[in-house]
């Protein structure tokens, strides 16, 4: 079975002008007068994509994030046939800010370093979901990969997919840039699963081996919640490979708190089913401090 990808069908709400120009400027193979990307190849489906069809559900172009409905429950499993993924930039991989809060909001991706112009590639195989114009993301492709989890290259300049694609680990998806509210050329990276962002680095070891974590992991809120990690620093990894290990964190694991507008620590302990004194130690805080709207609280149960 062989796929042949072509060349003039264009992801909904996609930038024409410049898909064109991207094609333009593709090395042509001299035999086959198509650009390398596009020439036929053999379809070798792996035992994972013979059984998922990972477009059964929300399978939308046109948005973003088509699981805004979803409920998930935790801690869930995410599983990989491969133990390596390939890098998104094809050098050295030097991260700039990472998943956690920053600047009074949360960042739900990883930074990567680039120059406008370098080539993005997909980290697995997968289907292209979306490609297109997103606010705040730009320029933007997404891909679901056959164990139900999406990841999302954003700020690029151009695209070289258009949705429904079928693509290979390494594949290029387009060309990176500044678009959206980017500040200053990088790629922005998120990783989903039905619409939750993962904290990246729970995922994959950004260093020069490209390793997966592990070929089975699960994920408890602490590695979904960007109030749990700096931006600045890489969280200290416990890596969840069973779910036995996944329920026992559950039971110790510490909850962010954010105050909100009219908050008092007595208000905060009762609805967190929990002392005030505790409130106090966990935050090394006196009775007295006063709270400030948007300020991280731990709550240890």
């Amino acid at each position: 079975m062989f796929i042949l990808l072509p060349l003039c069908i264009l992801a909904q709400g996609q930038d024409h002008s410049e898909y064109d120009l991207f094609l333009n400027q593709v090395e042509i193979n001299s035999t086959t007068g198509l650009p390398y990307n596009w020439i036929p190849i053999p379809l070798n489906l792996t035992k994972a994509e013979k059984v998922v069809d990972i477009k059964a559900e929300n399978w939308r172009n046109d948005i973003y994030n088509p699981y805004r409905d979803a409920v998930v429950k935790f801690p869930f499993q995410v599983y990989f046939e491969d133990s390596l993924y390939k890098a998104p930039i094809l050098k050295d991989m030097v991260i700039t800010s990472r998943f956690g809060w920053r600047r009074g909001r949360a960042h739900k991706g990883i930074d990567i370093d680039l120059i406008t112009g370098d080539e993005v590639v997909s980290v697995l195989d997968g289907i292209v979901r979306f490609s297109g114009y997103n606010t705040g993301h730009g320029r933007t492709v997404v891909v679901r990969h056959f164990n139900g989890l999406e990841t999302t290259y954003a700020h690029l300049s151009r695209y070289a997919v258009k949705a429904n694609d079928t693509v290979r680990k390494g594949q290029l998806l387009g060309k990176g840039g500044v678009s959206g509210n980017a500040r200053g050329s990088h790629l922005h990276m998120v990783v989903r699963y039905k619409g939750i962002a993962i904290n990246p680095e729970y995922i994959f070891d950004f260093g020069p081996e490209t390793r997966i974590r592990s070929q089975e992991l699960w994920v408890t809120r602490k590695w979904t919640s960007a109030y749990n990690h700096s931006s600045r620093q890489r969280s200290k990894l416990e890596l969840l490979t069973s779910e036995e290990e996944a329920l026992a964190s559950l039971e110790k694991e510490k909850k962010i708190y954010v105050v909100k507008r009219g908050d008092t620590l007595t208000r905060i302990a009762n609805r967190n089913g929990i002392s005030i004194r505790s409130i106090l130690v966990a935050n090394n805080i006196r009775y007295n401090s006063m709270l400030k709207i948007g300020q991280k609280l731990v709550i240890e149960p």
